[in-house]
């Protein structure tokens, strides 16, 4: 009796230890990167100007990365002087550190038009993880910034950079960090995300990379890795790299990027593309094991380039390219209303719908009884170049960057 009581306590102890040291993870659209942010008592409506702005800065330099929170920082990713800097500031906006992380993405011919950061950082414990549009992976200590390690997709992985530069958001598991250089031979990549030594390098689909953060699906013996290449979307094993399934993105156009992350839900995976007459708005269901999918539906009417989407119950809410938000019945794949707006940025959060749009209006829109209403809107006057970063909700602020400009609101209900 007394060697099992002391087996039990021991086992307790351990248990405990596991659970205490289980480090917070923050990352690209919030948990499980599905753009839905658990707030609550949040504005219903806000004043004809907009929330109250809690502070601004120009300091983050330029790009259209979306910044990341913490329980006391924002990082976020800038480009100054043609070089990539990670910003942390502290959540009044006082700029704590800036970290460089090797040159930016400038581009050419018509990519020249959008240089700047893309990458939104991944935060775990005491460590942040980014990376630069030219495929500079790092590793810096979140008090300091200090870097811990880096790897060049380029130069040490043998990657290829795409018209638009590397734009993934790091996907992490455990002391596993995924990455996609797009070369014929190291096309994905595991890292060990304490010291960046390789784990396994997968070919993949051979292909080159697109614009898109990964996500990882839970399956019910093994995980998979879902993101898209230039010309598929596909699936991989983490343990060891191999391809289980892919699909080809129909039609796509030689200036077209795919940019959404992929929605994983109830053994049903949702995508979305913008290739005209392509693949629009898709539903996968994947088999238990992940080796293989059914197409259970395709909306080719209904698509966009790098918005974003969110799963909320039987809906799916995205803006698209023919200037309308939808939302999309996930059992049919047919529209169940629609709304004029421009394209822009989706998130959800307490039970509201909150759309960024590329002329820079932040709307704020209910979804009830199967029906969109359009409640508060306001202009995003600050910043510069194109709207495109997608905004976030942490602790009751909205953080929206434009440009040069990174703006935090106040949104908690009065």
């Amino acid at each position: 009796m007394k060697n099992l009581q002391l087996f039990l306590m021991c086992a307790f102890i351990i248990f405990g230890v596991q659970i205490g040291s289980a480090q917070k993870m923050y990352e690209w659209r919030g948990e499980d990167r599905k753009g839905c942010y658990k707030e609550t008592n949040l504005m219903k409506k806000w004043p004809d100007k907009g929330p109250e702005l809690l502070w601004f800065t120009e300091e983050i330099g330029s790009g259209y990365a979306a910044p990341i929170i913490t329980n006391d920082k924002l990082l976020v990713n800038g480009n100054a002087d043609n070089n990539s800097y990670l910003f942390a500031f502290d959540l009044k906006g006082k700029l704590l550190w800036k970290a460089p992380n090797s040159i930016e993405f400038i581009g050419t011919g018509y990519a020249n038009n959008f240089p700047g950061s893309r990458s939104t950082p991944t935060v775990v414990g005491d460590l942040v993880y980014t990376l630069s549009g030219k495929g500079r992976l790092a590793c810096f200590e979140l008090a300091s910034g200090k870097e811990k390690w880096a790897i060049e997709m380029l130069k040490d992985l043998g990657g290829i950079e795409n018209d638009f530069g590397y734009s993934e958001s790091p996907l992490i598991d455990g002391e596993i960090i995924y990455c996609m250089p797009g070369g014929p031979i190291n096309n994905v990549v595991a890292l060990n995300r304490l010291t960046g030594k390789t784990i396994w390098t997968s070919k993949a689909m051979g292909d080159t990379t697109s614009f898109c953060s990964p996500i990882l699906v839970n399956l019910q013996s093994s995980k998979m890795m879902v993101t898209y290449s230039r010309h598929h979307i596909f699936g991989i094993d983490v343990k060891n790299g191999e391809l289980l399934w892919s699909q080809k993105l129909e039609n796509y156009k030689y200036d077209g990027e795919h940019c959404n992350t992929a929605i994983y839900a109830d053994g049903f995976l949702y995508y979305v593309t913008a290739d005209e007459n392509g693949n629009g708005t898709v539903k996968l269901e994947i088999a238990p094991d992940g080796k293989s999918f059914k197409e259970v539906w395709r909306n080719r009417a209904v698509g966009n380039g790098f918005g974003g989407f969110v799963k909320v119950e039987n809906h799916l809410f995205l803006t698209t390219n023919k200037k309308k938000l939808v939302s999309v019945d996930i059992n049919s794949g047919n529209v169940i209303d629609s709304l004029k707006s421009n394209e822009g940025s989706i998130i959800f959060a307490d039970n509201m719908i909150y759309c960024y749009n590329q002329t820079g209006e932040m709307k704020l829109i209910k979804f009830e009884n199967s029906k969109f209403t359009e409640i508060s809107k306001f202009k995003v006057s600050m910043g510069t170049k194109e709207h495109f970063a997608h905004p976030v909700i942490a602790d009751k602020t909205l953080y929206i960057r434009h440009g040069k400009a990174l703006m935090a609101y106040n949104i908690k209900e009065i």
